[in-house]
């Protein structure tokens, strides 16, 4: 039994398990796949909260972006209601000048017509004056003739104006 190799093999193995044993060996490799677990356990966790946080800061950023576009659409609705109100006003400065430069014009019209009424009145008074001092002339002679006709002519300007 001695001489046989498998008895010292078995020798062996319980030897070395008897020294394992004694200096606590399979606590330790416990102890060690304790510590790993937990640390392995302890990192699942952090990703588990890293993910959390991202999804949360990404609804956060989506929640932004949201509020961004919205806020574009609402200065791009103010943008083409003030574009909208300053057209507006435009075209009401655009008619009140044309309203004003129409009453301009009418009353340089009128101004012209008043002008030429005086300017033809005259020229009609200038023409009855010498009509009629032509007619006396021929008609009427003598120092009485021109008495007449100087009277005449003064009441005439003064009837005609």
């Amino acid at each position: 039994m001695f001489a046989d190799p498998t008895f010292w093999v078995a020798v062996s193995l319980f030897g070395l398990i008897a020294v394992l044993v004694y200096f606590k060996l399979p606590a330790l490799v416990a102890k060690q796949l304790d510590q790993r677990s937990e640390r392995i356990a302890k990192e699942l966790e952090e990703a588990h909260r890293l993910r959390e946080e991202a999804q949360a800061l990404a609804a956060e950023y989506q929640r932004k972006l949201a509020d961004a576009v919205k806020a574009a659409e609402a200065i791009l609705e103010q943008a083409k209601a003030d574009g909208l109100a300053a057209a507006e006003q435009a075209r009401a400065a655009l008619e009140l000048a044309l309203e004003r430069r129409q009453a301009l014009a009418l009353t340089r019209i009128e101004q012209a017509e008043v002008q030429a009424l005086k300017d033809v009145r005259e020229a009609t008074i200038d023409a009855a004056i010498a009509a009629a001092r032509a007619v006396m002339a021929k008609e009427i002679t003598g120092p009485k003739a021109d008495e007449l006709i100087d009277a005449s002519i003064r009441d005439l300007r003064r009837h005609l104006n």
